[in-house]
């Protein structure tokens, strides 16, 4: 029987229906066994390519080599396609003032703001694979700890970082090198802002309590959609997943945010990767990214959201935004525990 589930966390409204699977071509697509190997010579993140970037912002060197030169683990540049500028582009003419009534003008409705901010590139390790699950769990680690980093030193200064992982051509990844990338942001997106508001209004009703905090407690006390649990973080498929095989991980020890010193869940984060290549035969396009807490939030709690791409977005997901999932959550756990 079908159900709509709500999103404790957004308030977002999913339909889950198995059943749907069943129909023809319904069933979600089982990655192909991966890309091409990829060739050193056309890999701009590859150890000795370093002139192929724009100069590195930051790098993790252990036996302290010179900056844009091999001998790095974890390499940092800026975006040599930044979608956020740090400087303001040119100032534009100065527009008409709409007139004091009647219909509105150009200014009114079209808005336009300079895009400012940083796009940066964290190379999750100089080894020329294509996903997070590929590398040792230590690496996976290191280009976690890079991560925090990164986000750090623009914390202060953004009102929202947002750092995310694309995996594959299928999920956006323009390069196949694993890396991530960090978008210091000018603004806190609705969808931030709309969690952030909920984790307060939680916290008002509750005395204090952590939203996030509480949805694992009782994730736990249920534990249907438990994936795997180690010393720093829990692994679920989400109560309301939008699509086939959506995890989260969440901190056991829950802090706002994610750039603050303390445990990263790097090892269980590569467990998880590591269960859906297993399960799916290989590592499937996902998209992967870090809620943190926005500036100025007082409750909120990190976590990792991880999204496989293995069906399409349709009419209603588009026209809607209403997610139509076809697995379970409660059935993809299974399966991946047993992974």
């Amino acid at each position: 029987m079908p159900e709509i589930r709500i999103d404790p966390l957004t308030g977002d409204r999913v339909i889950i229906a198995g059943e749907r699977a069943k129909r023809p071509g319904g069933a979600p697509v089982r990655p192909s066994p991966g890309p091409e190997p990829i060739v050193a010579a056309g890999d701009p993140f590859a150890e000795g390519s370093e002139q192929m970037t724009p100069p590195e912002i930051a790098a993790l060197r252990p036996d302290g080599s010179p900056a844009d030169s091999p001998g790095w683990l974890v390499r940092v540049v800026p975006n040599l396609y930044p979608a956020l500028s740090a400087t303001p582009a040119a100032a534009t003419p100065d527009r008409p003032q709409p007139p004091a009534k009647g219909p509105a003008s150009a200014a009114e409705l079209f808005t336009a703001l300079p895009a400012v901010g940083a796009h940066e590139v964290i190379v999750n390790g100089s080894d020329q694979v294509a996903s997070l699950a590929e590398l040792p769990v230590e690496q996976v680690a290191r280009a976690m700890e890079v991560w925090q980093q990164r986000m750090r030193a623009h914390a202060q200064s953004s009102p929202y970082v947002q750092l995310i992982v694309n995996e594959r051509a299928e999920a956006g990844a323009s390069l196949p090198h694993t890396h991530a990338q960090l978008y210091a942001l000018p603004f806190v997106p609705a969808q931030v802002a709309r969690e952030r508001e909920r984790c307060r209004a939680h916290a008002n009703r509750t005395m204090g309590q952590d939203l996030l905090g509480d949805i694992l407690q009782e994730e736990v006390r249920l534990g249907e959609r438990i994936v795997a649990i180690d010393e720093e973080a829990v692994l679920i498929a989400p109560w309301a997943s939008k699509l086939p095989y959506q995890l989260m991980l969440i901190p056991r020890r829950p802090r706002p945010c994610f750039e603050q010193d303390g445990p990263t869940g790097a090892a269980l984060l590569h467990d998880g990767l590591s269960r859906l290549a297993r399960h799916l035969g290989a590592s499937p396009p996902l998209n992967l990214w870090v809620r943190t807490a926005p500036q100025g939030a007082e409750h909120f709690c990190w976590r990792i959201d991880i999204v496989p791409r293995l069906t399409h977005l349709a009419g209603l997901e588009l026209s809607t935004g209403l997610h139509l999932n076809i697995l379970a959550p409660e059935q993809a756990a299974q399966l991946l525990r047993e992974a």
